[in-house]
């Protein structure tokens, strides 16, 4: 968990607070944390008091969004810091077309994560 700076801040188009994932999904904001812990969500402290916050585009309904953890993990082992996962997932791509956060949410997820292997080699 870090602080934000404005340029991620600028590339992210909403973003959510703890309790609200949590109502999303139907939990407790203790497994909201927990999932920030495990790495499964990214959360980041923004705004004037500093609260954690999740990019918006992570969670879908009631669920985190399909093949996330996956990216996630790929670009953890590829030595990404949590800024830099942000922000190379809300970069436009012109390959995918979008960014590989909207193409997450689109369900075209091997895509994706085929991409972020590629940062690796």
């Amino acid at each position: 968990m870090t602080e934000i700076d404005a340029k991620i801040d600028a590339l992210v188009p909403a973003w959510l607070t703890l309790p609200d994932i949590a109502e999303q999904l139907g939990v407790e904001v203790t497994r909201v944390r927990q999932l920030v812990k495990e790495g499964q969500l990214i959360a980041v402290r923004r705004g004037e008091n500093r609260a954690l916050h999740v990019p918006a585009a992570f969670i879908d309904g009631d669920k985190v969004v399909k093949g996330l953890t996956g990216t996630l993990t790929l670009l953890r082992d590829d030595g990404f810091t949590d800024d830099e996962m942000i922000e190379w997932l809300f970069t436009p791509d012109p390959t995918l077309p979008g960014t590989p956060a909207q193409a997450l949410s689109e369900n075209r997820g091997t895509e994706v994560k085929r991409r972020a292997q590629a940062l690796a080699v």
